[in-house]
């Protein structure tokens, strides 16, 4: 949210061999092992001019520009039992005094093979008909919509992430109760896949259906005290609960809220392109929904757009290296006039 800083953050693990549990495996061996991290890395760091810093289970580099890297420890221990369990290992615990199960490349896989699924959109069908005709002339075929959408799933991430960043702004140190990384990557995947194969009007049509499913794809267990535990289990780790840092009751109701905001800025913002009400409608939707820069960035992609027409009074075109096709360019309405 710091517009004066630059890059991305990283989060990188350190993989040990099996047999480092020999020698960090006993009773503060997890101690240790960060203790060890940190003094390799330590030494990077001053070599390179870089920041450091020791967390509970990581040591941070900080490059200039304020990028961060995260690195955590994980020593290898497969798990054959699992999907992708070659890539198990174990993490230090919060307390240091044990290790947890844990699978992060395996995950990542996971994740992968969730965004292989080709979402089906009525306008890819639609189009696929008009050119059926062009399609029997030995024309090229337009790509397959598996090619074109393979990481859909990684921009609806993204833009789960872009609207949680905007809706809780800000946070002051210790107050941070917005939803976490992992739980919205799981529940995000989980539902694309469930989505992603039926019918829809579009990407925008199916990510608002996939907001709408989140809620309902973790378990909760509901007390007599009103206390909720929330599970969403980890495939791929044994006894990883992915909801983990979701079971405090205000980061509950601020997910539930968060995520009942969501629905409502995208059908606002369907509304918007729906009803053809301009682009400054369209832009402020986009606004309230992901934040000023993605406004700017909807505002100069337009820009971009109207001076590429202008420029093609004839639009010439050259379909698979045969004949050439030139037809007049028609006048566009960018969701409402050409002065939009």
């Amino acid at each position: 949210m710091d517009a004066n800083r630059e890059g991305f953050d990283i989060d990188l693990v350190v993989r040990l061999s099996k047999a480092a549990l020999v020698r960090y495996g006993g009773p503060g061996g997890a101690a240790l092992l960060l203790d060890h991290l940190y003094v390799v890395l330590k030494r990077y760091a001053e070599r390179h001019g870089l920041g450091i810093e020791r967390w509970q289970r990581c040591v941070t580099l900080v490059y200039s520009g304020g990028m961060r890297a995260d690195f955590a420890p994980v020593i290898d221990d497969p798990l054959h039992s699992l999907p992708y369990g070659k890539h198990h290992g174990r993490i230090p615990d919060r307390e240091l005094r044990n290790y947890l199960s844990t699978n992060p490349k395996g995950y990542c896989l996971g994740f992968d093979a969730a965004a292989e699924v080709s979402p089906i959109f009525r306008l890819t069908e639609a189009l696929t008909a008009d050119f059926a005709e062009a399609r029997k002339a030995d024309l090229v075929p337009l790509p397959e919509a598996g090619e074109v959408f393979a990481r859909l799933l990684s921009r609806f991430v993204q833009l789960g992430k872009m609207h949680r960043n905007v809706s809780f702004g800000k946070l002051q140190a210790g107050s941070d109760i917005a939803p976490t990384s992992v739980f919205l990557t799981s529940l995000f995947a989980k539902a694309y896949v469930i989505l992603a194969p039926k019918p829809h009007d579009g990407p925008l049509d199916l990510f608002f259906d996939v907001v709408e499913l989140l809620p309902d794809l973790f378990e909760r267990e509901i007390f007599q005290s009103g206390k909720e535990i929330w599970t969403l289990m980890n495939p791929c780790a044994q006894a990883d609960n992915l909801a983990a840092s979701m079971n405090d009751s205000k980061r509950q109701q601020a997910f539930s809220q968060w995520q009942k905001k969501f629905v409502t800025d995208l059908d606002g913002l369907l509304a918007a392109i729906e009803g053809n009400n301009g682009l400054d409608t369209v832009s402020k939707a986009v606004e309230t929904a992901f934040g000023q820069r993605a406004k700017q960035a909807v505002l100069q992609h337009s820009a971009q757009r109207r001076e590429s027409f202008r420029s093609l009074k004839q639009a010439g075109f050259v379909i698979a290296g045969a004949a050439s096709v030139v037809t007049p360019a028609r006048a566009h309405t960018y969701f409402g006039g050409p002065s939009d």
